[in-house]
């Protein structure tokens, strides 16, 4: 399925973002006297798409929370679009996170919407016209392959079909920031790799900037190495054994960040621990 510029998803940010759009600086927070996350500082640029890896409660989701706003650090800052979210009033909050796509592990949609009441639930709360918000639900339901899904509500939808209207979800603002919090997870194998696809169709046709996490290996590194041909409408190998340069990686263990960087630097870094997490994986 080729895809245009007019396509939905595409950015439509009148003003170029050139500065970091998320960045942590020396940022903590505790939760019950437990340390979660200790002194963390990175930033993600405009475009960038990073892949936050990590063994569980390391502090992957808490991560996506600071940056969403939702709860605050102990300690630190941290900025989205340049704001300082961390001193920011609860209505100026709701202001940034209409600029900000979310796409939840569990889906997170209404059982008792349809699919189009769902996609188009921000759309809504906007005042967007029915005939408008019709028409864009339309759209990005034909962006993540789910045309014939308009009008059924979730339970009579898979796990993977209720993923893709989460992500359909996300991106009908046309946001400025993508948070994936686990989109592959409890899916089957195939089903994983058709979310991954969208991710990458989103990342190569929107150039969105995005925060990824994953439990997989096996999807962090297809990011890495695929990209969408808008040709034929299909994700496919990046030739020559390429890696896509805007795909990068965090990874976090016992709070700390103990990578950030491109992917040929992880594949070839010599940290034990991280050796020992990648299962001395190469890039074939």
């Amino acid at each position: 399925m080729a895809t245009t510029a007019e396509d939905p998803a595409v950015n439509a940010a009148t003003q170029p973002i050139t500065d970091p759009v998320v960045s942590f600086e020396n940022v903590s927070i505790s939760f019950d006297g437990k340390q979660v996350l200790k002194d963390l500082s990175f930033t993600v640029h405009p475009a960038e798409t990073r892949i936050i890896l990590g063994p569980a409660g390391c502090g992957k989701s808490v991560l996506m929370k600071l940056t969403n706003g939702l709860i605050k650090p102990d300690s630190g800052t941290i900025k989205v679009f340049g704001e300082d979210v961390t001193a920011m009033r609860e209505r100026d909050l709701f202001k940034l996170r209409a600029r900000i796509g979310m796409v939840f592990q569990e889906s997170a949609l209404f059982d008792s919407l349809s699919v189009e009441d769902n996609v188009a639930y921000r759309l809504h709360e906007d005042g967007v016209p029915e005939d408008e918000s019709h028409q864009r639900v339309e759209e990005v339901l034909h962006f993540v392959d789910l045309d014939h899904a308009i009008t059924k509500f979730p339970s009579e939808l898979s796990g993977g079909m209720r993923r893709r209207v989460s992500i359909a979800r996300a991106i009908i603002s046309k946001p400025d920031l993508i948070l994936y919090d686990s989109p592959t997870g409890g899916l089957d194998p195939i089903t994983s790799t058709t979310i991954v696809e969208l991710v990458v169709k989103q990342r190569d046709v929107s150039h969105t900037t995005s925060l990824l996490i994953t439990h997989r290996l096996q999807d962090a590194f297809t990011l890495a190495m695929n990209q969408f041909n808008q040709e034929t409408g299909k994700m496919e190998r990046i030739p020559n054994d390429g890696i896509d340069d805007s795909t990068r990686f965090l990874m976090l263990n016992e709070g700390n960040v103990v990578f950030d960087g491109s992917t040929l630097e992880l594949v070839r870094s010599t940290d034990p621990w991280i050796r020992e997490y990648l299962g001395e994986r190469e890039i074939p």
